[in-house]
């Protein structure tokens, strides 16, 4: 049983007052040991039979009833009195199969009824006859439904029986209403707790399923979010130190030769390390909680757009790339999140080719609402082939080509075919807020 499931039934404990509580309690702690030992409760079944209904007829011999004058002579003309060899077999007949009432249901059922029509064929009447009824209870709780009609037949058979029997003392519809009644009694008092019991195994399973959906939520959600994190954080590491080792690279080879354009380098390695920081520091500040377990409100900061991307482009110039960008179409209404993936989209190829191309590599930039799609196209001069980072194993193509798919887009990234290299993506306006 599930956490969840054992707290449910807990509270629903706890919850039905002062004077059924114990006995819920009880019947719990019951359940529990005979889910363990299921013969200590069936033989005391057995033994509770015998003592309350087996016992008081050994005196008689088979004797019924113990009424006075004329009340005892017509059940004494009605009923036959047994040898007590024979009274204590037919008890046995009666009670003993009882013990595998539960494991085997109808075989206990049947074994008990024919008992029951060769002791009333015989003429005899016994206290232990109530093993009949505690069988069909069995069978309605434990069996197979599909059966029960046929034991219904049986029980209305010996009910009959015993009507027939009897009718020297009692009339035959008076005893044929009173046992009917009893039989249908113990069938529905069967059905009755079967059917609990299976409400309460589908409440069971229902609580495990939800339990397991609720830990798979998490867990998706979690690596959700981690994927997300990575994304981020390879496109503000990767473009950073791309253009960070790029100034460095000329800053050192400048240092003998122009002193101060190596110095202006050192300072445009500062202000990217300084840009690079604070991005990160925005990532990661969600992802931050205090000491004491409670999240702090992180320092946030608006997402780069597409307004973001001219100071890209002034970025990457500083580190070498000739780039021309333009606009095509109303791009400033598109939604803040679309914004962003066309940013870390340009972001990743312009990253990609500062690092293979190298610097004074030119690059046409162009954004372009057709219809219903916005159009990112980037062609550099450089050269071509098979780029590293570009094959179905890199994370920057796998990055974007997942920024694309959120807008039902797609992105496409190969040599161009008037040289260089290319990398298109086309997203939907369509999907999601698209454009407002």
């Amino acid at each position: 049983m599930t956490t969840l499931t054992t707290t449910t039934i807990t509270d629903d404990i706890s919850g039905m007052g002062p004077l059924a509580a114990p006995f819920a309690r009880a019947g719990q702690r019951l359940r529990q040991a005979d889910r363990g030992r299921p013969w200590v409760l069936d033989t005391a079944v057995v033994v509770l039979v015998l003592l309350l209904f087996c016992l008081p007829d050994l005196p008689h011999h088979g004797g019924a009833g113990d009424g006075d004058g004329d009340d005892r002579h017509r059940f004494q003309f009605a009923f036959t009195q047994l040898p007590l060899a024979v009274v204590l077999a037919l008890q046995a007949g009666l009670v003993l199969p009882l013990i595998w009432r539960r494991r085997r249901p109808l075989a206990a059922f049947a074994a008990i009824a024919v008992v029951f029509v060769l002791q009333w064929s015989l003429g005899a009447a016994l206290r232990a006859d109530i093993a009949l009824f505690v069988a069909l209870y069995s069978l309605a709780l434990h069996g197979q439904l599909r059966r029960l009609p046929w034991a219904c037949g049986v029980m209305a058979a010996g009910m009959v029986l015993v009507a027939v029997r009897v009718s020297p003392a009692v009339s035959v519809w008076d005893a044929l209403f009173f046992l009917l009644s009893t039989v249908i009694a113990a069938l529905a008092v069967g059905l009755m707790v079967r059917t609990r019991r299976a409400r309460l195994a589908g409440l069971r399973e229902r609580a495990a399923r939800l339990e397991t959906e609720r830990d798979q939520r998490i867990r998706l959600a979690t690596a959700t979010e981690r994927a997300r994190v990575a994304r981020e954080m390879h496109d503000i590491v990767g473009h950073n130190l791309s253009v960070i080792i790029t100034l460095a690279d000329a800053g050192a080879y400048a240092a003998d030769t122009a002193p101060q354009r190596g110095k202006e380098a050192l300072q445009l390695i500062g202000d990217t390390g300084r840009t690079a920081l604070g991005e990160l520091r925005r990532v990661l500040g969600v992802l931050r909680e205090a000491s004491d377990g409670t999240r702090r409100a992180p320092e946030l900061s608006p997402q780069p757009g597409l307004a973001d991307i001219a100071s890209l482009c002034d970025s990457v110039r500083t580190a070498g790339l000739e780039i021309v960008y333009r606009t095509v179409g109303e791009v400033g209404a598109l939604d803040r999140g679309m914004q962003l993936a066309v940013y870390r989209i340009v972001q990743e190829a312009l990253t990609n080719t500062l690092k293979h191309a190298g610097a004074g590599t030119r690059v046409t930039l162009s954004l372009v609402v057709e219809d219903e799609r916005l159009v990112i196209r980037i062609r550099d001069d450089g050269p071509g082939g098979q780029r590293g980072p570009w094959n179905e194993e890199g994370h920057g193509l796998v990055g974007m080509r997942e920024r694309a798919a959120l807008y039902g887009g797609t992105v496409h990234a190969g040599p161009a075919a008037e040289g260089g290299w290319g990398v298109e993506a086309a997203l939907d306006l369509t999907s999601g807020e698209g454009a407002r």
